[in-house]
């Protein structure tokens, strides 16, 4: 699944059109031509070549990964240049995403190489210029025509502003054996997107006076097993991920994957487990932490997860075709994921879990997304205080709220959550103070449809 650093999607994607920026005749110049050269070449060999050369340690199949959801890097500034270190800003050549590559090579020893990428915010003088409704519009248009053209886009993205629908598509087919089309109502696989309705609902108990945000996690599943988890983990600390309690993806996963039908019998699989890091002082990315409170929202509510957020998030919401049925159930209008191996397309059926959690893998359609964005906005959801909370930043590390990822300011300032594992994508943006809701959902691997909703998100007018 998709970790913290998935967040970042909030502010990825599209094509750049910045000139490459050629890198200067130094030790440390061609060692960080070399690593973007392998990586933008995409070779297997090539990228093994440059880590025996430099005695890197990075996984190629990381590598290789980062090449099929960037399409490589172009550097467009070089910042700071020695004999035996460099720091660039690279662009990515299939997205809006910009990053710092730092490279120094230790004197005397090329073979000795630290290097590092970030993910920073554009500087003013490379924004990405804003386009009216109409331009944005078509160079989202002309964006998936180009994705769908090389089969690496099938879904749906629908764009509502001040509650009018300003763009809309559908691409593709949602079953590729039966040709059965994307159609509006399609029902994709979320992944993590569930998290958000997981979220509001243990919000709405803190409306209620049911809960705290301090709340320990042993003051309301009294016999959780490790002692760690139950007095030192606050709901505030799940809310955001950091609590250090872990993932449940993995050979234990894989190993028991049909046999994890309730949220209890995660608990029993991974309940003895003890805590990652203090919590409270990192954040790392936990699916755990989520089902920790879908077995927060069962104790409270005395039903299960699924009938408490269809009753409290989904009803009052207006959405129709949101829920979690397991793999078995015969759904009408569920599409079937794909994911890439090799040069094909093949079915991500043998890598999904029985049923979804609270930590994801629900089925939605772009519609009711939107609708359950605007019910938040609208205060059906959340009284204004929490929504507010939950919207902004709340991690130590910034970019995640109480189950929202967040990014930028005043009439950037945008939130949502993006979802994705094998054969499976979604996001959802919200800009507030544009009145613009963007959801983008599809049936093939990460990052192609949380690319997409940034990319419009980072085009659009901000100004009403």
């Amino acid at each position: 699944m998709l970790r913290i650093l998935a967040i970042a999607l909030l502010t990825l994607a599209g094509t750049t059109g910045l000139a490459a920026t050629p890198l200067p005749d130094t030790p440390a110049g061609k060692a960080a031509g070399e690593w973007i050269a392998a990586v933008n070449s995409g070779d297997r060999a090539l990228l093994q070549a440059f880590r025996e050369r430099y005695e890197r340690k990075a996984p190629i199949e990381g590598l290789l990964e980062l090449r099929e959801n960037t399409g490589g890097f172009d550097v467009v500034r070089i910042e700071r240049s020695e004999p035996q270190s460099i720091s660039l800003l690279v662009a990515e050549r299939e997205g809006d995403g910009l990053a710092r590559l730092d490279a120094s090579l230790e004197p005397g020893k090329p073979a000795s190489l630290k290097l590092g990428v970030e993910l920073i915010d554009r500087p003013a003088d490379l924004a990405i210029p804003r386009l009216d409704a109409e331009g944005a519009a078509r160079a989202l248009d002309m964006r998936i025509d180009a994705l769908a053209a090389a089969d690496r886009f099938s879904g749906r993205v629908l764009v509502v502003r001040d509650g009018e629908t300003a763009f809309e598509r559908n691409v593709g087919l949602a079953d590729r054996a039966a040709g059965t089309p994307v159609v509006a109502d399609t029902r994709f696989r979320i992944g993590s997107m569930n998290k958000m309705f997981t979220a509001v609902a243990i919000l709405q108990f803190v409306d209620a006076g049911k809960l705290n945000l301090d709340t320990r996690v042993g003051e309301v599943l009294t016999d959780y097993p490790n002692r760690d988890v139950a007095d030192k983990v606050r709901i505030r600390h799940l809310l955001t991920h950091t609590g250090g309690t872990g993932d449940i993806f993995g050979p234990e996963f894989d190993d028991h994957r049909l046999e994890l039908k309730t949220h209890a019998d995660y608990l029993r699989l991974y309940g003895k487990r003890g805590l990652d890091f203090d919590p409270g002082s990192q954040q790392r990315y936990s699916n755990y932490g989520f089902v920790l409170l879908g077995a927060v929202i069962e104790k409270l509510s005395g039903t299960s997860y699924y009938e408490h957020v269809k009753a409290k998030v989904f009803i009052p919401a207006g959405m129709r075709d949101t829920a979690s049925p397991t793999e078995t159930e015969v759904e009408p209008r569920r599409a079937k994921g794909y994911m890439r191996q090799g040069e094909a397309w093949v079915s991500n059926a043998d890598t999904l879990p029985w049923r979804g959690t609270a930590a994801g893998g629900g089925l939605s359609t772009s519609g009711d997304l939107a609708r359950f964005a605007a019910a938040l906005m609208d205060g059906r959801l959340l009284s204004k205080r929490l929504f507010e909370q939950a919207t902004m930043a709340q991690a130590p590390e910034g970019g995640y709220g109480f189950g929202f990822g967040v990014a930028g300011n005043g009439p950037l300032r945008r939130f949502g959550h993006g979802g994705g594992a094998p054969g499976m994508n979604g996001e959802l943006i919200v800009v507030p103070r544009a009145g613009t809701i963007i959801v983008a959902l599809s049936n093939l691997d990460p990052p192609v449809a949380s690319q997409l909703a940034s990319y419009y998100a980072n085009r659009m007018p901000i100004e009403r």
